[in-house]
């Protein structure tokens, strides 16, 4: 279930958001950024993914978001689970001031890059990295970098 955005607004403000990430990789085992149009973690690269709606599994989710996110659609028995992960921004999706709590779920999905057709929504622009190269780059969000450096992984820190 879709929230109106007053309603979105209120649960921000009132409790964690549960999500997945996908970490998406091609055959030449590279990860797959989008460039977020939106907050939180505007102007970064980010792997793609979203929230799980009320009321939806998260197999359900997962076929939603691949979709959604990729253009092509998944079943979460094609993923290796990589753990839970906390995600903390001190911003939101509105203008107002308050921060964000998500319960990021990272799944790992493999897939040949052809079948993709990367929408415009979320993401600007796409990119693939080697997992080294987005451990270094500085426009590559923290908490995707989490997904691969679990050293760095410092919920405490925003």
């Amino acid at each position: 279930m879709h929230l109106p955005l007053s309603t979105f607004t209120t649960v921000i403000k009132s409790a964690p958001l549960v999500s997945i990430d996908l970490v998406v990789m091609n055959q030449k085992a590279e990860v797959l950024l989008g460039y977020r149009n939106n907050r939180p973690a505007k102007g970064f690269w980010f792997v793609p993914g979203g929230r799980i709606l009320k009321d939806e599994s998260m197999e359900s989710a997962f076929k939603r978001l691949t979709l959604n996110e990729l253009g092509a659609e998944f079943s979460i028995t094609q993923a290796q689970f990589l753990g839970p992960f906390e995600h903390f921004y001190n911003d939101n999706v509105t203008e107002e001031t308050f921060s964000t709590h998500y319960i990021a779920l990272a799944y790992r999905v493999l897939v040949d890059e052809s079948q993709l057709q990367l929408p415009l929504d979320q993401h600007s622009q796409y990119t693939w990295m080697s997992v080294d190269e987005l451990l270094v780059h500085p426009d590559v969000h923290k908490h995707s970098r989490w997904y691969f450096c679990s050293s760095e992984h410092d919920p405490s820190t925003n």
